[in-house]
């Protein structure tokens, strides 16, 4: 019998009440219960593994159900990706800031797995996307190398972990190229920052501690005056407030000097940033969207209790610099969408965030009266949706199913897909998708080429 193109899912999760808590118990899961203790929450939607979402009428695992049928999927993505989605989608919600990581290329998965498949459950690599849906905020990517300079002159609890010859030794290698675009003016900065940033991950824990302690009282003393007054991206005074609080939840960690060394990112609902492999990042708290490659690899080396691999870490690191401008992502209008005429007379829209993959994408549709409609085109690959906020229907190969707040969908290969809003309220989606050498993909090369 065939395959069903819409398939309601029931989603795995952990982590206590939050957003995706609360759009987990929407997804009816036999096994839900909040656990208050955790600072964090998931929902995954997708194949993964380690928990793949399940058809909520028959209970068979859509990994199973895509194996089964790998048109679900197209023929192509089946064959490319192994019988599986290629991404793996989250709501990801975060009381207390996560580990200080990184997320491996596709040949360093593959040796890590080898090595220690307990801490590195696949080979695959983990490009993710990540979209606000409140208030966020987190580390990411190096800053640009003039305000870890400014840093290194001005935190004397960083300096002294750093070493001063070693810090003299940026200072000097950065001088006059750290804005360069010369082949070999960035090499040589990467490695100063690598001499740098490596001399801060090898030291004692019984020395950062004893700094942290130094660090906390001068940034409680300080204020506006902490750490030289800040640098051209972040104040004195919110730098020693973030400081005080993540010494709150891990004290006296490593990770209170690792940010001085990376970008501190603020996302209001809506804004979205793009980490390829090997980029390092923390997320501090809030509640996002996350589409990433199918994969649950993380390299680990500070804000956790979890296995940590330093030396990894920094072997892995491109030390890569930028301001944090660049990492972020403008979505762009969704050019293979029909809106209806209450659809456009209330303002209703449809924007795709297009990181430069070929895994993933992911559409975000905001329907503003009740009756709004949006009809997608159908593209060859998978897709799967959740809804955010509101409610109304959705359609796909000739079944209607009722849609209400945390409720998932999977949307197969090939069919139309029709949102139509029900509520007064903005019937708010998220829909990840995958299409090789198709519409889509067309669109991202022409706009990556113009990157």
């Amino acid at each position: 019998m065939a395959q069903e193109s819409l398939i309601r899912l029931q989603c795995g999760k952990v982590g206590k009440e939050s957003a995706a808590a609360k759009f987990a118990v929407a997804t009816l899961a036999d096994d839900f219960s909040i656990e208050e203790d955790k600072p964090y929450a998931e929902l995954w939607m997708g194949t993964h593994p380690s928990l793949p979402s399940r058809d909520l009428a028959t209970k068979r695992s859509l990994l199973e159900i895509v194996q089964g049928n790998q048109g679900l999927i197209s023929q192509d993505i089946s064959r490319q990706y192994g019988e599986k989605l290629p991404f793996l989608f989250k709501v990801l919600s975060i009381r207390k800031a996560l580990s200080i990581q990184a997320h491996p290329d596709k040949k360093l998965a593959e040796q890590l797995h080898a090595r220690d498949s307990k801490n590195y459950p696949d080979d695959n690599h983990k490009p993710e996307m990540t979209i606000a849906i409140t208030p966020f905020d987190g580390l990411c990517g190096f800053r640009p190398l003039a305000e870890i300079a400014h840093f290194l002159s001005t935190v004397p609890s960083l300096q002294k972990l750093v070493g001063e010859a070693t810090s003299k030794a940026f200072q000097e290698a950065i001088q006059g190229r750290d804005t360069s675009d010369l082949g070999d003016d960035k090499d040589k900065n990467k490695k100063a920052l690598r001499d740098t940033f490596s001399a801060l991950m090898n030291t004692d824990k019984e020395k950062i501690e004893a700094a942290a302690k130094d660090l906390i009282e001068s940034a409680k003393k300080e204020g506006e005056e902490f750490a030289g007054g800040g640098g051209p991206s972040n104040g004195g005074k919110e730098l020693a407030d973030l400081v005080v609080r993540l010494d709150g939840q891990f004290p006296g960690d490593i990770g209170l000097f690792v940010l001085f060394f990376l970008n501190y990112i603020k996302m209001e609902p809506g804004e979205a940033m793009f980490l390829k492999a090997d980029d390092i990042h923390a997320y501090l708290s809030g509640d996002i969207i996350e589409c990433m490659a199918a994969s649950d690899n993380v390299v680990r080396a500070g804000f956790t209790p979890k296995f940590k691999d330093i030396s990894t870490l920094i072997s892995m690191l491109t030390y890569n610099y930028a301001p944090i401008s660049e990492q972020k992502m403008s979505p762009v209008d969704y050019p293979y969408v029909t809106l209806s005429a209450t659809a456009y007379s209330s303002n209703s829209s449809v924007i795709l965030y297009d990181p430069p993959i070929e895994e993933f994408s992911v559409g975000k549709t905001e329907l503003r009266k009740p009756g709004a409609k949006a009809t997608f085109e159908p593209i060859a690959g998978p897709s799967i949706v959740i809804c955010t906020e509101g409610g109304g229907k959705i359609c796909a190969g000739g079944k209607v199913e009722e849609v209400k707040e945390g409720f998932v969908f999977f949307a197969g290969a090939g069919a139309e897909v029709v949102l139509e809003s029900g509520t007064e309220e903005p019937f708010v989606t998220f829909k990840a998708f995958c299409e090789l050498g198709g519409k889509e993909d067309d669109g991202k090369a022409e706009r990556n080429g113009r990157l």
